[in-house]
């Protein structure tokens, strides 16, 4: 048996292990792994039934080290004295031993200036599953380095490039500006994480400049950069998806719940989150209101926010996850579009719309949840003005409305009518009831003149709000106080911002 017995682990995956590596860890005394961050070692240590104390891991070195050199001249040490002590030892790194394994060149180096015998066993490398990942032939022309190599090799014409070791995004941005020296911000560059590890492979095509705002990175990326000439890789999964996917997002959400998360989100539940969802709702409105598209983008991402915080909740009492609402929406926006996903034909919206009504129609009979009243399915939580809107669409779908909009508009003047004689008679109860019949009644005129009655207030708001500052504006520019102004001083302001639009 050799002195040093050298395995290799394979990119991530059981199968890639070879015969002999697998044999060579059975009959190790002890098996000194480089790191225990590889997707294998979970299925390794039970596989071949290690105790704790079966093995050893130097994964502290990278905490504690300043440097990667540092990390490696540490493991050498270690492995050296483990050998001249007791005469041999066993070493288990990930993929192929001779391919990116600085360790195992020093420790080869070490054995022969020594005298020690090594034998080199190795698995199939990183390397060769991204090879079948893109199904690319490295004969026909490719460029390998190491992304933590200083000197990154030169890109060359013809052919392309594949770095390794892309393991984080501070690497990722280093190897992003070295790139930009010589190549175009939008050049594509492939990202394949895990490739060939089943669960875990990650493929995404993406331009130059974005390669390190991907929150995925980790030991197990490499960045393939095709270059102008060179083959084209078969790239079987081409990801569109953000470059923060919806499951880092998932990830914090769950850290900020764990025992020990943070104090507040720990504590939060369905109900104590309503009021956030509506108000966040609602800012989305307001920041497209203003056409502030940063804003809308920004305020998106707050209801996303509230959208995973209840799915989490959700999955915590393992009643449906994350996962779980993308399928049912995705699932129901193919059902309900039959149109587009099946063979039915439209002819316009208003179709679409009859189409979309018989098929919530039929899933509530499967569901055996059918609406007793035609007005059923009206949420009771809408603002009031959009639920008045609802509830009269849906009686009108029965023909419960008038001819045309003379009439609704002439029912606005009669609860006028009977509110103002409400008024005069100081009865406050009928006072309140009349005024709802108002308000009521101008829903119905905005829906026959299809306007969004929660927006049409919306935009008044936002009009007399504007106006009043005006107001507040030319008022400080006198030295003048509101309550100080008389009605017809203040009117006058008013009517001048009228004028300024």
């Amino acid at each position: 048996m050799s002195d040093i017995t050298i395995v290799g682990l394979g990119p991530g995956s059981p199968t890639q292990i070879s015969l002999g590596a697998l044999q060579a860890l059975r009959i190790a005394d002890h098996i000194y792994f480089r790191t225990m961050v590889h997707p294998v070692i979970p299925w390794l240590i039970k596989e071949l039934d290690l105790p704790p104390t079966g093995y050893t891991a130097f994964d502290s070195c990278y905490e504690t080290a300043d440097s990667f050199d540092q990390v490696y001249k540490t493991i050498i040490e270690a492995l050296t004295d483990e050998v001249s002590t007791r005469g041999m030892v066993t070493y288990a790194v990930p993929g192929h031993p001779g391919v990116a394994e600085t360790t195992v060149t020093e420790l080869v180096g070490w054995a022969k200036r020594k005298g020690k015998t090594v034998d080199i066993i190795p698995s199939m490398s990183c390397l060769d599953a991204v090879y079948t990942t893109l199904n690319i032939d490295p004969t026909m022309g490719l460029v390998i380095g190491d992304a933590l190599d200083m000197d990154m090799p030169q890109l060359v014409p013809g052919k392309s490039l594949l770095l390794t070791q892309v393991y984080s995004r501070l690497v990722a941005s280093e190897v992003k500006l070295r790139l930009m020296e010589e190549l175009d911000d939008e050049h594509p560059v492939t990202v394949i994480r895990g490739a060939g590890v089943p669960g875990e492979e990650k493929v995404t095509t993406i331009p130059l400049y974005q390669l390190d705002t991907l929150s995925w990175l980790d030991h197990l990326t490499s960045v393939y950069v095709k270059m102008e000439n060179a083959p084209t890789p078969d790239v079987r999964y081409q990801s569109t998806e953000s470059t923060y996917p919806l499951d880092a997002l998932v990830e914090v959400m769950q850290r900020l719940r764990a025992p020990d998360g943070c104090p507040w989100d720990r504590e939060q539940t369905h109900e104590s989150l309503r009021r956030y969802l509506v108000e966040e709702t609602y800012e989305v409105l307001e920041a497209i209101d203003e056409k502030r598209w940063d804003h809308v983008q920004e305020e998106l991402g707050d209801v996303l926010l509230q959208v995973v915080f209840h799915a989490e909740i959700a999955a915590e009492n393992q009643r449906f996850d994350i996962n779980d609402v993308i399928l049912t929406v995705t699932e129901k926006l193919i059902r309900r579009h039959p149109h587009i996903f099946g063979s039915i034909q439209v002819q316009d919206a208003d179709e679409v719309s009859r189409n979309w009504e018989e098929i919530k129609k039929r899933e509530r009979k499967l569901n055996k949840d059918e609406y007793v009243s035609i007005l059923d399915g009206v949420p009771i939580g809408l603002p009031a003005l959009t639920q008045a809107e609802k509830i009269q669409a849906k009686a009108a779908r029965v023909g419960f409305q008038w001819d045309s909009i003379s009439g609704a508009m002439a029912k606005v003047m009669e609860e006028l009518d009977e509110l103002e004689a409400a008024w005069t008679e100081d009865d406050q109860h009928a006072i309140s009831i009349e005024l709802g019949d108002v308000l009521f009644a101008l829903v119905n005129v905005a829906r026959y003149l299809d306007v969004d009655p929660e927006m049409a207030l919306r935009e008044a708001v936002k009009k007399f709000t504007a106006r009043f500052h005006y107001i507040e504006e030319m008022a400080a520019k006198q030295g003048l106080k509101l309550t100080e102004m008389s009605l017809e001083e203040m009117d006058e302001l008013w009517n001048a911002a009228k004028r300024q639009g």
